[in-house]
């Protein structure tokens, strides 16, 4: 029975499947980078968009948005900290029973014993369910700056004639010349057709 076409593209996915992603984008840009000096028009950049948040030189825009999303869950980080704070107390509480300090019985110490046990897991749940919550809602809010910054970065390659731009932040790079990072470029330009108003 002959092989079809189409099993032959799912057998080379399956095995794709299996080679990281990482591998992938070099051989990828391997492949563009060849034909394109094939050409004789191949111009490479490398940016690192791990940069982009960041609070001083990074894109004001990705510091706006994470200063709001940090916002919005002050309030319930702030309640976090002070159960930390009472939790520890309760501790110090226990050590000073155990220790005679505060005189109880081995009952009562048992019982306050049993209430932080009680405490620390309620406190460890909120503050997982708020870690979660936290996640989700930053990435949310990212997700359209996300999409006009790779638009931008796009344009902006294109704008310079570069045939291949590599993330050094995503990518695993062993050298680089300085010249052809665009980082501070790219940033300075979207900063300044992006203004964030105050």
């Amino acid at each position: 029975m002959p092989v079809s076409a189409f099993s032959t593209l799912m057998e080379s996915m399956h095995k794709l499947k299996r080679i990281s992603l990482p591998l992938i984008a070099v051989l990828l840009s391997a492949f563009s980078c060849a034909h394109a000096q094939a050409n004789g028009s191949a111009k490479i950049a490398v940016i690192y968009s791990g940069a982009f948040q960041d609070g001083k030189a990074g894109i004001a825009r990705y510091v706006s948005v994470i200063t709001k999303v940090n916002a919005e869950f002050q309030p319930l980080q702030n309640e976090l900290n002070q159960t930390a704070q009472r939790l520890k107390g309760l501790e110090a509480e226990i050590a000073k029973m155990q220790q005679g300090a505060t005189p109880a019985t081995p009952a009562q110490i048992q019982a306050k014993i049993d209430q932080l046990d009680q405490q620390k897991t309620e406190y460890k749940r909120k503050a997982e369910d708020a870690q979660a919550n936290y996640q989700k809602r930053r990435a949310d809010a990212l997700r359209p700056l996300q999409e006009d910054v790779a638009k931008a970065l796009d344009a902006f390659a294109k704008a310079r004639g570069i045939t291949i731009l590599l993330d050094g932040s995503q990518v695993p790079i062993t050298f680089a010349d300085d010249a052809i990072d665009v980082t501070d470029a790219f940033i300075a330009e979207y900063n300044k057709a992006n203004p964030v108003t105050p």
